[in-house]
């Protein structure tokens, strides 16, 4: 047995939370400082993920979110600031939870997370997901046909893209036709005499003729080329946040990791019982075909389903104002999230439906586990509940140092704290933790020294 330890940032503003007369909390601040707040956060971000590679962390998430006045969530190019985390680090593995594939044209975000695949000297750990927000999907996902409003064109678009960008990564020059998208279009002029020149030559991979067509009156591109591919071979692992159990099996007969946040005990249960079904059913699909998993999750291969909670580390004498504020916190999060039908998934199997609209309290959120605020035995005596609703032999935690109204600073000590005291327990609990090599990124050492001076 061992474990694993990863954490993940959603962005949320650093503004006080506060409630408002229609009784919904929001960040206490106008367009300008909810602004600045979220170019606090985007810095915050990278400053804790250098921080947990330095207290041993093995994973560092970020999601990708767009347009939250309300100061819930900001995270729009998770790639992008992993892109400084990767200047700054060696060990940590960069994920994302995740991008959201109907908002992207596929070649670009391969290329863009093949870019930090090599930039991190193989650290990327890839996120994909279908998204849940109407504001965001119908303004990103509206040039590629994407539409939060039809869920199965949504889903269809999805699964094109995952699809496209697997071929961009694994295939040194390719088409791609589906429904949404065709790469490269059949009707791409490309007449230039650079590249008949480049592919008339012996030994390059590819024959003129398979890479244009000169057959239409005009000459046409029949195949393309992406560039850079991952170091990762054949692919970077794939991870998706998952719920419901058809995107569950999805996950599981393509070989991508399951990453749950909010599910209770007994959800998760299930929930890991119908993706190692699934997996089996299929010959355990892995993008190295390494055979059967461990259950739950198998740290040796970094493969699995994994689950994740909001974490704050108190005592005796701050314990009352932690509570006070993680439940401010907890507030702006889940009074956001209700719409979206989140509440559902912190309830038991065997529970009633969660009240339409009902939000729930602070208070409900710590009862249920999904906000932990407790000492370090406390928070490790938790996580080791979740070890054993969901019968894991290894396991993968994620904790959220992630919390609307607290200052950078002071969730940075959160995590320092949370390295020093809980997770010596959790290794010792668990078997003890996987250790991750110094990747062979090719960064030059004095910009390396000079970047992460700058940090300090």
């Amino acid at each position: 047995m061992a474990i694993e330890f990863g954490t993940l940032h959603n962005g949320a503003s650093d503004l006080p939370a506060i409630e408002t007369p229609d009784g919904v909390v929001v960040a206490d601040g106008d367009l300008e400082a909810v602004n600045a707040s979220f170019q606090r956060s985007t810095i915050n971000q990278i400053r804790q993920a250098v921080l947990c590679e330095k207290l041993g962390f093995n994973y560092f998430f970020m999601t990708e979110h767009h347009f939250q006045p309300e100061g819930a969530e900001n995270s729009p190019a998770p790639i992008l600031t992993e892109m400084a985390v990767a200047a700054l680090t060696k060990r940590i593995r960069l994920g994302q939870a995740a991008n959201i594939l109907p908002w992207w044209q596929p070649a670009r975000i391969a290329e863009m997370a093949a870019m930090l695949d090599v930039v991190s000297g193989g650290r990327l750990e890839f996120g994909i997901g279908r998204g849940y927000q109407p504001r965001e999907t119908e303004i990103l996902g509206r040039p590629y046909g994407s539409s939060q409003q039809d869920q199965e064109r949504n889903r269809a678009y999805f699964d094109e893209c995952f699809e496209a960008i697997i071929k961009c990564w694994t295939e040194p020059s390719f088409e791609y036709r589906g429904d949404f998208i065709s790469l490269p279009p059949k009707y791409t002029t490309w007449d230039h005499p650079m590249t008949k020149a480049y592919f008339k030559r012996e030994g390059v991979g590819r024959t003129l003729d398979q890479v244009l067509d000169f057959d239409n009156g005009s000459v046409t591109m029949k195949e393309m080329q992406v560039f850079p591919r991952p170091i990762q071979q054949p692919h970077p692992q794939v991870w998706m946040p998952l719920t419901s159990e058809r995107s569950i099996r999805w996950a599981a007969r393509h070989g991508v990791n399951g990453y749950t946040v909010v599910d209770s005990p007994s959800r998760l249960k299930r929930n890991i019982e119908i993706y190692m079904e699934e997996s089996e059913k299929h010959d355990w699909p892995d993008r190295l075909n390494r055979g059967p998993l461990k259950y739950g999750w198998d740290a040796e291969k970094h493969r699995g389903f994994i689950t994740g909670r909001w974490v704050l580390v108190s005592n005796s004498k701050n314990h009352k104002e932690l509570v006070r504020r993680a439940d401010a916190a907890a507030r702006l999060q889940w009074d956001y999230y209700t719409p979206f039908g989140f509440p559902q998934a912190i309830t038991e199997l065997d529970e009633e439906p969660y009240p339409l609209g009902q939000r729930p309290t602070g208070e409900e959120l710590r009862e249920r586990g999904i906000v932990i605020v407790g000492s370090p035995e406390e928070i490790a005596d938790k996580v080791l509940s979740f070890r054993e609703a969901g019968g894991y032999e290894d396991m993968m935690f994620n904790s959220y140092f992630d919390f609307g109204g607290f200052s950078g600073p002071e969730l940075e000590e959160q995590v320092q704290i949370y390295a020093e005291e809980v997770m010596p327990i959790l290794a010792r609990e668990c078997g003890g933790q996987v250790e991750f090599p110094e990747s062979t990124v090719q960064l030059v050492p004095e910009l390396r020294e000079s970047l992460a001076n700058a940090v300090a």
